[in-house]
């Protein structure tokens, strides 16, 4: 069996996110989601949505066979312990993959990671950019 690990912060769940899954699952036999505690995301605006509630969101995705909170502390700590084949990284996340690779190997986790492709087919398939739209008042469906 091949386990399958994705991770994100998932705020305003929307079509890239679903994509990012699937195409997540199609890799393996069973797909693990990790998603961000609130605490750890440093990369961008702290998300919206409280944790718990995205963590439901996601858990409910008929791609996701399981789904975890991170860790307050180490990211690494929920891999340790699920234990993936394969780690699935979005398009647009901000993990550089060499240096994933060499703390993996550091941390004695054996995962191949891959990176999904852009779907670059949805205007809705950014949380950042659905934000933005939002407050330029630009809600007209674009397809």
């Amino acid at each position: 069996m091949v386990r399958v690990l994705a991770t994100g912060t998932f705020d305003i769940l929307h079509p890239g996110h679903v994509f990012y899954l699937e195409q997540a699952r199609k890799l393996g036999d069973e797909l693990c989601v990790i998603v961000a505690r609130e605490s750890m995301v440093m990369h961008k605006p702290k998300p919206l949505i409280p944790e718990g509630q995205r963590l439901k969101m996601v858990s409910v995705l008929r791609a996701v066979d399981h789904a975890v909170l991170g860790d307050e502390e180490d990211m690494f700590k929920p891999v340790l312990e699920i234990k993936p084949d394969i780690i699935a990284l979005g398009y647009n996340q901000h993990f550089d993959e060499d240096k994933l690779r060499k703390e993996l190997e550091k941390r004695g986790i054996r995962s191949e990671v891959i990176r999904i492709e852009d779907a670059a087919d949805g205007a809705y398939y950014s949380t950042r950019t659905i934000i933005k739209r939002i407050r330029n008042g630009n809600t007209e469906s674009s397809g």
